[in-house]
């Protein structure tokens, strides 16, 4: 019999004990897998496959399956790899990308880093091969290099004995908690006479963010694409959606493009995502007003309620990179994965650190992308978890806290922070009475509680920002959202850095740069009007010294100034002044304070001393240290990205190249022994380790003692 023929044979006698057999050696498997690719056409016309099918689907119809992620090892490319722009691989992961993503991209990662070894497209020929052996495949993770499928056991240990398989690992079921939403008659509220759009009902939640305000100025969204994940869309049957503009639509669970319910679907599937949908995009004048009704919407239904209402956390990471590919500029999820159906598979509270759930990184790798993302933190301040949810715990994944119109927190929010301590949520809007459309009919509107409601409210006003000053970058835009909030100066774990202002957030000086020269935007809010020929932009670099220079308005709107060249790193303090139109002199910041930067970067502050999005280039203090066999260094990388670290000695000299190569995404850690470059040991003394990445330079001391 020929070793294919063998390997069949030996696949089914595994029925027995459905274990692989203890005598049974794994290279056997890899032997026929080989033998398999080699002779394909061979094995389907002299061997029937019946056999394999067969057996697996007498296992699979006779033991419950699961969902789980089938890892592969490698993408033609190891990660350690160098990419070659010119590969095929790079070009495919190009083609992949809609042109907008791709503007995106360099806009926010720069032309040379747009594609990362996350994005190279999976190994073809390993899909092939679980397809061949009867495996269905629910979703492709591009950026985890991984698929789904249902698996029983015997299946699952079948699979790893394959060599491209790196690991199996289930995909956890979440419960979903689904706020109440009430529907009531159709409600009219009207707005106040300075707004030139009634707002309804909507007006005291939008007024409470200062989005009526924007509105006025002709804000509204425009240009800007969101991207929703919920369970369910019925926009094209509510007299407040249906002139919306949706761009596309997906259903991850049923596969196809029809993201309100369908046969299968329970009743109440696409209630809640309707109710999200219309406090950001909804439009019915005198009744309802979405927060950013002027944007344009990708839908992703990814919740499947049939179940004990459960959430497929792999939908949500498969959800999020397709949007990715379309475009998305912002992406808001009212999701929250904590607890799960299996309490066996559940997170725990020290899982929120920012870099263990599926959903996490899959919304970090999307912000790592350039795109601005959102998420409820949770709906637990009640219960004994208490704390934030995934993806809410991301380092950049905006966390939405709820408070009621008096701006005071809503009992049911989740605190925060973070496993790891990092403040959490970061910016709260209205929760609570929140008034929203409802898909229990045409003209149907209700209010309902939740973190699901304030949610959309800060993705709107992220859009409204967008929307005001394009050329923003995402870290920019999640910087100005947190500088703005009411408590940005004391923040803390139950609100954050406080309620979200979009005529704050839109005010809020902002940095341009092109072609190494910075231009500065501003956008100024008064009720009286502002002298255009009077704006000036003050700055100093020593604190003292202020040099006025005029702006030039647009137009429209916004007053622009190109910044002197300076140098790089220097601190700019800056002010900004004007007459009102009755000649009032008035200057902003008003309280004798002023706007910060360092020039040659892009992020202005104001009650924030430091960063707020997470510093991907940190490096860590090694330790031990002082040491004497051996000490470890650890680093964080955003992405998939070249780095180097050398240590040199007390005069200068390099003594060891530590580290050259491609990093991992996330947290990276290398360990040096005392050995040089050049063979022998290192002497006693101080040392300093430096890493190279991202065009900077981050250096610490160490000491090592013999």
């Amino acid at each position: 019999m020929n070793q294919t023929k063998k390997c069949f044979v030996k696949l089914c006698v595994f029925r027995s004990s459905w274990r692989v057999p203890k005598n049974y050696k794994s290279s056997d498997i890899i032997i026929c897998h080989q033998a398999i690719n080699t002779r394909r056409n061979i094995i389907l016309r002299s061997i029937s496959l019946g056999w394999i099918f067969f057996f697996l689907f007498f296992i699979s119809s006779s033991f419950a399956q699961n969902k789980y992620y089938i890892y592969f090892k490698d993408k033609g490319i190891t990660a350690n790899q160098s990419l070659n722009k010119f590969s095929i691989k790079y070009q495919e992961a190009l083609e992949n990308l809609s042109e907008r993503s791709i503007e995106r991209r360099i806009k926010n990662m720069g032309e040379e880093k747009i594609i990362t070894y996350e994005d190279l497209p999976i190994q073809q020929h390993y899909i092939n091969d679980l397809i061949t052996l009867g495996i269905k495949i629910e979703n492709r993770l591009t950026w985890f290099n991984s698929v789904t499928a249902y698996l029983d056991e015997s299946r699952e240990n079948i699979l790893l004995t394959l060599p491209f398989i790196d690991r199996i690992e289930p995909v956890r079921v979440f419960k979903f908690k689904k706020e109440e939403i009430i529907p009531t008659n159709y409600l009219v509220k009207e707005s106040s006479s300075q707004d030139q759009i009634n707002y309804g009902s909507s007006f005291t939640h939008l007024n409470l963010s200062n989005i009526p305000q924007v509105h006025a100025k002709g804000i509204n969204g425009n240009g800007i694409i969101i991207g929703i994940l919920d369970s369910g869309f019925k926009w094209k049957e509510h007299e407040s959606l249906i002139n919306a503009n949706v761009i596309d639509e997906y259903d991850f669970i049923f596969k196809d493009s029809i993201t309100s319910n369908q046969a299968g679907d329970q009743s109440n599937q696409h209630d809640h995502g309707t109710v999200v949908f219309s406090v950001i995009g909804g439009y019915k004048d005198s009744v309802l007003i979405g927060a950013a009704f002027g944007s344009s919407f990708i839908l992703a239904k990814t919740e499947d309620m049939r179940s004990e209402t459960h959430v497929e956390e792999d939908n949500y990471a498969a959800a999020l990179i397709w949007m990715e590919s379309l475009g998305v500029d912002i992406t808001t999820s009212s999701l929250g994965y904590s607890e799960f159906d299996d309490s066996v598979f559940s997170y725990k509270y020290s899982d929120m650190n920012g870099k263990t759930t599926i959903v996490t990184k899959a919304a970090e790798l999307a912000f790592q992308r350039g795109v601005v993302t959102i998420s409820a933190a949770g709906n637990e301040g009640n219960t004994s978890w208490f704390r934030i949810v995934a993806p809410a715990d991301g380092f950049n994944t905006i966390g939405v806290g709820a408070v009621n119109q008096n701006n005071i927190l809503a009992s049911f929010s989740s605190r925060g922070p973070s496993f790891d301590g990092r403040t959490k949520p970061e910016v709260v809007a209205q929760g609570v009475s929140v008034f929203s459309a409802s898909a229990f009919s045409f003209n149907a509107y209700g209010y309902a509680n939740g973190t699901s409601l304030s949610t959309p409210i800060a993705a709107g006003v992220a859009s409204l920002l967008l929307s005001a000053h394009p050329h923003l970058k995402n870290t920019q835009v999640r910087n100005i959202l947190i500088e703005t909030a009411d408590n940005s100066s004391s923040p803390n774990d139950e609100k954050g850095y406080g309620l979200i202002s979009a005529k704050k957030a839109i005010s809020f000086p902002n940095l341009e740069e092109i072609n190494n020269q910075y231009k500065i935007h501003k956008i100024f809010f008064n009720d009286i009007g502002v002298e255009s020929n009077s704006v000036k932009f003050n700055y100093s670099t020593n604190g003292k010294d202020y040099s006025p220079q005029a702006m030039t308005f647009d137009g429209s709107m916004k007053f622009i100034t190109e910044i002197p060249l300076l140098t790089n790193g220097q601190m700019v303090d800056v002010f900004f002044t004007y007459k009102d139109s009755v000649g009032n002199e008035q200057r902003e910041p008003s309280n004798n304070t002023t706007y910060k930067f360092k020039y040659g970067e892009l992020n202005v502050y104001h009650n924030l001393s430091v960063p707020v999005p997470y510093d991907y280039g940190i490096l860590s203090q090694n330790y031990p240290n002082p040491f004497n066999n051996k000490t470890i260094i650890k680093f964080k990388s955003a992405l998939v990205e070249p780095a180097e670290i050398i240590i040199i000695d007390a005069i200068g000299q390099k003594v060891k190249t530590l580290f050259k190569g491609l990093t991992k995404s996330g947290e990276n850690f290398v360990q040096w022994d005392g050995i040089t470059d050049l063979g022998p040991t290192a002497s006693s003394g101080v040392y300093l380790y430096i890493l190279k990445i991202g065009g900077k330079k981050y250096g610490k001391k160490m000491i090592l003692l013999r």
